[in-house]
């Protein structure tokens, strides 16, 4: 038989009452996602930080000398084509100028069967009456064609005749219209000469009167003129003696070289005054030209050299860089197969693991109330 009516610990009471409060305090802290606080490996972190930078950098170098490369590749691909679309357009111009050359129309060996010109160029079904191609069979001459052949020549000779009279009788009338217009004609012309006699004499008169009074004016002006003309060719020749005494005497045929001195220094001449350069001076010029024509040829042989060398690099980095390409592409075949493999077994093995979970391990699954004994308490 139970005893209950023992007395009640307050104490004891008091103490289940403040650890009950502690747990629910710590159920609301540890259950409270946002208040729980988690500590984590700083230093882990951060070394997955520096890793992940490093793969960063190794990904992006990597890209980048794929990406030259690919641009290296690209501009050998463009100047292979470039070269094999000169080569096809070579090849297509000298087939062409052979198809012009060699091979025209008229040349080939049925060209009769489709000529165009061809029935320019044959000759009519009937040339003559006495065409020797005409026989019985042509169907081109039938015997009796012109029976009116009289009838109608004297017909011809009839019309003939004829149109020869009309012809006479409108000449005749011509020659008497043509006869008559010269009549008045020549009437005409007699009394246009009367009055253009009369007015040429009238016209005569008037200007023998003003010739005469021109004649007195331009001999005045005349003697003016040759006095003014006198004057000025004695001034002129004045002028022109003393320009022959100033250049014969002056520093410009005297070829003073000293005039062409310059005051802002040996080095500058006057212009206008310089009579050329001195033989030293030319023999100088001479050789520097030499120099650099010398100079020049070692140039155009060092760059010809270089453009050989460039070409020769060339070559070699893109023959490199195929076999390297293919060598890549190799590697690339050959970690491909083996992450087949590597997924394949790994494939096996993941069935295998489980089948044996599932026939060995997981034998006994939990019940609903097994996973409702989880989260119930903060121990």
């Amino acid at each position: 038989m139970y005893k209950l009516d023992l007395p009640v610990d307050y104490k004891e009471a008091a103490a289940i009452e403040r650890r009950r409060l502690m747990e629910d305090q710590r159920k609301s802290r540890i259950f409270n996602s946002k208040c729980r606080t988690i500590g984590v490996d700083l230093q882990a972190i951060e070394q997955q930080v520096r890793d992940k930078k490093e793969q960063e950098d190794y990904e992006r170098k990597r890209s980048e000398a794929f990406a030259a490369d690919a641009v290296r590749n690209d501009k050998i691909s463009e100047m292979l084509e470039k070269r094999q679309a000169q080569d096809v357009r070579a090849l297509n111009q000298a087939l062409n100028d052979f198809r012009s050359l060699h091979q025209q129309p008229d040349g080939r060996r049925e060209f009769d069967l489709y000529d165009p010109d061809y029935l320019k160029k044959d000759k009519p079904g009937r040339v003559s009456d006495d065409d020797p191609r005409c026989g019985i069979s042509s169907i081109q001459k039938f015997e009796g064609e012109d029976l009116n052949n009289k009838a109608r020549t004297k017909f011809q000779q009839e019309q003939l005749r004829e149109w020869s009279t009309q012809q006479a009788n409108e000449k005749d009338q011509a020659r008497r219209n043509q006869d008559e217009a010269d009549r008045l004609y020549q009437l005409k012309m007699r009394e246009l000469d009367q009055r253009g006699m009369e007015l040429e004499k009238a016209e005569d008169d008037c200007k023998r009167a003003i010739n005469m009074a021109t004649t007195d004016y331009n001999n005045a002006l005349a003697r003016e003129r040759n006095e003014r003309e006198r004057l000025k060719k004695q001034q002129e020749f004045d002028d022109n003696m003393t320009e022959i005494a100033n250049h014969i005497f002056g520093d410009t045929l005297t070829e003073n070289p000293a005039v062409a001195q310059s005051a802002f220094g040996p080095h500058r001449v006057i212009p206008d005054r310089w009579k050329g350069m001195s033989p030293q001076q030319l023999e100088a010029i001479r050789k520097e030209q030499e120099k650099q024509r010398l100079e020049k040829q070692r140039r155009d042989q060092e760059d010809e050299l270089r453009e050989i060398e460039h070409a020769r690099q060339a070559n070699a980095n893109a023959r490199a860089g195929m076999l390297l390409e293919r060598e890549m592409d190799r590697k690339h075949k050959d970690i491909n197969r083996e992450m087949a493999d590597e997924n394949r077994r790994l494939g096996l093995e993941q069935e295998s693991h489980k089948q044996y979970l599932e026939k060995e391990v997981y034998t006994n699954p939990p019940t609903a109330s097994y996973f409702m004994q989880f989260n119930t308490s903060t121990r």
